[in-house]
């Protein structure tokens, strides 16, 4: 391999990605190129950077091939979502028009029927979670609320107060109740009035 060589250029330009970077790998990567041009051994710079010595030793070679280039990290693009972009306006609609507005027998709309539907109208197989965090990301809410605010109504809400303030004048006269009828063996019965009534005291039912 050739010996990493760079000029004031090259340098000034790696050592500003090496502090401004955010990237700790691509930060590591600048660091071993201005290691390995300072004339340090792939072995000492693995070391240093507590990775293996191939690791370095494909970093410049990369370097030394592209460049820059051949330092940046190009991340695989992945799987595409299954829900595309395309359908917010369509599952907008839907939750505006509600269940019963799309044929179903429901009051409001939960994310697993919300998938099902995706699937039964669109063909589209997608799970519940899936749905949650795309409605999340879209701002738009599982359900469509079925109330309506109305004002109350002025005369009714003046009848209301009227009797309001009646109840409570009633309460502040301080009308008694009658007081309930109480049983032989209820709280605060008179044992003794019950038992003279019926001729003879305890004392002297058990004495004769």
């Amino acid at each position: 391999m050739q010996r990493i060589r760079l000029t004031t250029v090259e340098q000034e330009h790696v050592e500003d990605i090496f502090k401004t970077t955010n990237d700790r790998r691509l930060r590591d990567r600048c660091q071993a190129v201005l290691m390995a041009s300072r004339g340090r051994k792939r072995k000492t710079i693995a070391q240093d950077l507590g990775v293996h010595r191939t690791t370095v030793r494909l970093w410049l070679q990369h370097y030394h091939e592209r460049g820059l280039e051949g330092l940046l990290i190009h991340w695989a693009p992945g799987q595409p979502r299954r829900l595309p972009e395309r359908l917010v306006p369509t599952i907008q609609a839907w939750v505006k028009a509600g269940p019963e507005g799309c044929g179903l027998d429901r009051a409001n709309w939960t994310y697993e029927e919300r998938a099902t539907s995706v699937y039964q109208t669109l063909g589209i197989t997608v799970k519940r979670t899936a749905m949650r965090d795309f409605c999340q990301r879209h701002d738009i809410r599982p359900y469509r609320p079925t109330y309506h605010y109305l004002r109350g109504d002025p005369e009714e809400q003046r009848v209301a107060q009227e009797e309001l303030a009646a109840l409570k004048k009633s309460a502040g006269r301080g009308v008694c109740a009658p007081e309930p009828r109480r049983g032989p063996l209820s709280p605060g019965a008179n044992v003794t009035g019950h038992a003279g009534r019926e001729g003879a005291s305890p004392h002297r039912r058990h004495m004769g």
